[in-house]
């Protein structure tokens, strides 16, 4: 599991498992955890039903209203990132990978303070459990 993000504060983390998998697994991770799950998007299937083709890319918006409204109160423009969101993808050789913004990034896009950040750091552990 990489957790470098990149200059815009993107980790991409490999799965062992197809994009499809990866979702099934973080969303039952997430419910055991008490997330909710707001939206799963197949963006594939959304390309499909306009005539497009995109490989399977499917992203996945989820949060604790406890902890992301802490967020929010402390900088509004923390709704722009929240929930918070993961992509399942796969690339062109076929492999599947995970990619999500990192939270120390947030903390800095929006000025947070270091303890709200917190709040949100444990996405590193849901996708590692959603990974391998």
């Amino acid at each position: 599991m990489t957790l470098e993000p990149n200059d815009q504060g993107v980790l991409v983390v490999r799965s062992a498992y197809l994009p499809v998998e990866t979702v099934d697994r973080l969303e039952a991770v997430l419910r055991s955890k008490q997330f909710r799950v707001f939206a799963r998007i197949d963006q594939a299937l959304e390309a499909e039903q306009v005539g497009l083709t995109l490989r399977p890319t499917i992203l996945v918006l989820f949060g604790d209203p406890r902890s992301g409204t802490a967020l929010m109160q402390a900088s509004t423009t923390a709704a722009l990132d929240l929930p918070l969101r993961v992509v399942a993808w796969q690339d062109e050789q076929g492999g599947s990978w995970v990619t999500y913004d990192d939270p120390q990034y947030l903390g800095r896009r929006h000025h947070l303070p270091d303890a709200l950040i917190a709040n949100i750091s444990g996405i590193h552990t849901l996708v590692k459990a959603a990974t391998t």
